[in-house]
């Protein structure tokens, strides 16, 4: 690739990491100021932006730095760190939203009845987040699978070109529970939320209570950030599993850079969808 399309990817990333820091910090410190905000059901909203955070740090500005200097110059040992903390923050983040969804679904749609949402429930959500991520991608780190270049080479992730086999079976393994095990639990949980949306939209009352504006505000909310974070994700996903399917099969290198890049401007849209769509942050 010429010297400037690094220069403007450089760019792009550098806006992106700047909008991402400012963002997801503001949700953070807004959610801690006001008491009314540090409610359990928020607990997953502040974790996701501690996610994105991570990926912005430890992804986003080592990109900036990469594409500045036009080619990877941390060494195989800055590829491994660069390549687990993307992979293991944007897991985490996916996991989060997945936990959101069966969150609000708890909270509005109230399948147990008019039980509490806990703090102590919050925070095992969070928990099974971070330790589903770092099951499956410490993997690469002990010899099943492995951390490499990417794309136009300034970045590194899971090998998805590597057809040996002991490779290939970590990474549709990795496919299916860190994308299709979160995805289809984002989709059944939210399926069955806007089901029962539509029922008290007919009905005026929902099973176990009343259903609140802003419960349905909230759910509206999260409901447009997990299709923002999977219009993000799928393209990814999608790409390196037709590189799994067809090992053999040759994409260019700039046209593999855009979903993988598309996958760090993520951590911009969930703060953004957080702010204007949560009446209770616009204070």
């Amino acid at each position: 690739m010429p010297r400037i399309g690094y220069t403007i990817l450089a760019i792009i990333m550098a806006i992106f990491c700047t909008a991402s820091l400012f963002l997801n910090i503001t949700v953070i410190l807004v959610t801690f100021k006001f008491r009314q905000l540090r409610h359990p059901i928020n607990y997953s909203l502040v974790n996701l932006a501690i996610a994105d955070l991570g990926v912005t740090i430890l992804g986003g500005l080592l990109t900036v730095e990469t594409n500045a200097v036009g080619y990877f110059n941390l060494g195989r040992i800055g590829c491994v760190i660069e390549g687990f903390a993307v992979a293991f923050f944007g897991i985490a983040a996916l996991c989060t939203i997945a936990v959101i969804a069966v969150d609000r679904v708890v909270v509005v749609c109230k399948p147990m009845g008019t039980m509490t949402f806990t703090p102590k429930q919050a925070l095992a959500g969070i928990a099974v987040s971070w330790i589903w991520s770092l099951i499956w991608n410490t993997p690469p780190l002990f010899g099943w699978g492995s951390y490499q270049l990417e794309g136009v080479e300034t970045s590194c992730a899971p090998d998805w070109n590597n057809p040996d086999p002991i490779n290939m079976s970590y990474i549709i393994c990795y496919f299916s529970f860190c994308f299709a095990i979160p995805f289809v639990t984002i989709l059944v949980s939210y399926g069955y939320l806007m089901w029962t949306l539509r029922q008290v939209a007919k009905l005026g009352v929902a099973e176990g209570g009343t259903t609140s504006k802003a419960e349905v505000q909230v759910s509206r909310m999260v409901l447009v950030m997990i299709l923002a974070f999977l219009i993000c994700w799928l393209p990814y996903a999608a790409f390196a599993m037709m590189v799994v399917a067809n090992p053999g099969m040759y994409i260019n290198p700039v046209i593999a850079t855009v979903p993988m890049y598309l996958t760090k401007t993520s951590t911009v849209y969930n703060p953004i969808i957080y702010i204007f769509m949560n009446r209770q942050v616009r204070l």
